[in-house]
């Protein structure tokens, strides 16, 4: 057996450990530094102030992306595992980051938000997610519990009241300016109602764990760096920004 074949089939295997073992989660929870919650206080991620603080500078950049919205990919053709709960063309996605691979030519169209980002510990993924009027993301739930999800709002469409997510069983909605910070293995769900485009900085960050879990969880992302599923939204975006990008 080649060496390629036994470490896909190891990657495939810790794979099917971490999609389908309620222990990995149960774990992870009770050695979590931050606690099992739903939703988490900007005062656990210190990091989110500054995000905060500058998501005037972040929405200026978004800005100069928007008039090519229509270019921009569906999240399924990067991520083919979406189809799931995507399969239309109004959830847009512009990539920073993504398990260890980095757009470029997109951080260097959005180099203060490339800038921001990269000084965030535990980012492993961070890009525009873009929602056009009248979008529905219907409920499903993250495979790994050893991430955590950020959200700043930046474009925030009216009626606030049509323009939200649920996250179990509690309602929360954007602000420009501010963070949604939750635990994206419970079940969630999105619409925006609304005439407008909704637009967040989306992040997913390693979630804190008491030591040795720690370690565990960044071995845990390594493999999902060297997976089947990474490589090949790697490929999809590097196809993308050659469209896009031409020399």
């Amino acid at each position: 057996m080649s060496g390629m074949t036994l470490t896909s089939k190891l990657i495939k295997r810790l794979e099917n450990w971490i999609l389908a073992d309620n222990w990995l989660e149960n774990q992870v929870a009770k050695h979590s530094l931050i606690g099992d919650s739903i939703f988490f206080d900007t005062e656990q991620f210190p990091w989110s102030k500054e995000l905060e603080k500058n998501w005037q500078v972040i929405r200026s950049e978004l800005e100069q992306v928007l008039p090519f919205v229509n270019e921009l990919p569906n999240f399924q053709e990067i991520s083919e595992r979406q189809y799931k709960i995507a399969n239309d063309d109004r959830w847009k996605t512009y990539f920073f980051y993504a398990f260890g691979y980095k757009s470029q030519k997109n951080c260097e169209r959005c180099p203060q938000t490339a800038k921001l980002i990269e000084k965030i510990p535990g980012l492993k993924v961070a890009f525009f997610s873009i929602l056009a009027p009248g979008k529905h993301i219907p409920e499903h739930r993250g495979k790994h519990k050893g991430l955590i999800r950020y959200h700043l709002g930046l474009m925030a469409p009216e009626p606030k009241a049509a323009c939200r997510i649920r996250v179990a069983d509690q309602i929360a909605y954007w602000e420009e300016g501010k963070s949604l910070i939750f635990d994206d293995t419970f079940l969630h769900e999105v619409w925006n109602d609304t005439e407008g485009y909704r637009a967040i900085l989306f992040l997913d960050i390693a979630r804190p764990l008491r030591f040795p879990w720690s370690l565990i969880n960044w071995l845990v992302n390594r493999f999902i760096t060297a997976s089947s599923i990474v490589k090949q939204a790697k490929i999809n975006h590097e196809l993308w920004e050659k469209k896009f990008y031409p020399q």
